[in-house]
């Protein structure tokens, strides 16, 4: 079999993204024939020349879930690459820590297969372009979401890393992955991107042109949304760690969380995991 072209043929660009309608878990799968148990694809016709992991932090966000596989599945398959999707599932009604569950998510990935790149990828954003490459940056972390319709499509700080980012392995580990501390609070977009530039690289972006991405709204689940959201548009939040001191100690090296299930669904992989609880006073 050839490899698939350098630029995939089947492009459509600019995209027209509706959230009026919730598709069925039916419908999704009907229309994604090629994708395996676990949420995995490769190529049916040529060899993919990248391997993309898509992981997304989770807890009770169904609506948002199914139109984001209705649109990332396709979205993905135009880009001729091989995948697999993976919901990283946090047990019980304690302070939601996404980016723990992502440390936890690179961890059980890498398991599965050697992969290219890890997308780290909020449930509630999908992206309005597929000529936006699901894959890495060769040389450093790269921020996807850089025109989000939410922040009238520019960016609501310059070091803003939320939403949609993309690491190769290497540079995931050389950062000590994300910081496993920050419950609810919002603040771990800022030290990761500290740590990018304590570790020795720099963020780049996706041209804003490219990097366009639709937010959902469901009022009624305000509670689950990702910490970032919960400010408004241009609040920058405060950290009252020093990620100076703890970048080193805090992160892939000190992960501790219970497994609790890996269960393959037709669209995607479910890891539930106990995290743990909010410390007091942290």
């Amino acid at each position: 079999m050839p490899y698939c072209s350098v630029q995939s043929p089947i492009f459509v660009g600019p995209l027209t993204i509706t959230f009026r309608v919730l598709p069925s878990e039916k419908m999704i799968i009907k229309k994604n024939p090629f994708v395996q148990s676990g949420g995995r694809y490769r190529p049916p016709h040529c060899l993919a020349r990248y391997k993309s992991a898509i992981l997304v932090a989770y807890r009770n966000q169904e609506k948002y879930l199914h139109h984001l596989l209705y649109y990332i599945h396709p979205f993905l398959q135009r880009q001729q690459l091989s995948y697999s999707i993976y919901l990283i599932q946090q047990v019980g009604n304690g302070t939601f820590n996404r980016a723990k569950l992502l440390n936890v998510g690179v961890r059980e990935a890498l398991k599965d297969e050697d992969w290219d790149c890890l997308l780290l990828h909020d449930v509630d954003l999908v992206p309005e372009n597929d000529y936006n490459l699901y894959v890495c940056d060769e040389h450093y972390p790269k921020h996807m979401a850089s025109a989000m319709d939410k922040f009238q499509y520019t960016l609501p700080y310059k070091s803003f890393f939320g939403g949609v980012s993309a690491l190769t392995p290497e540079h995931y580990m050389k950062m000590n992955g994300f910081p496993n501390t920050y419950w609810g609070s919002g603040g771990e977009n800022d030290d990761i991107a500290t740590r990018i530039q304590l570790a020795g690289m720099k963020i780049v972006r996706t041209s804003p042109h490219l990097g366009r991405y639709k937010v959902m709204d469901y009022n009624e689940e305000t509670e689950t949304q990702e910490p970032w959201r919960r400010y408004s548009s241009f609040f920058r939040p405060t950290s009252r760690h020093n990620t100076r001191k703890t970048w080193k100690d805090d992160g892939m090296n000190s992960l501790e969380f219970k497994l609790l299930s890996r269960t393959e669904h037709p669209l995607y992989t479910n890891i539930t995991v106990d995290i743990g609880y909010v410390p007091p006073f942290s």
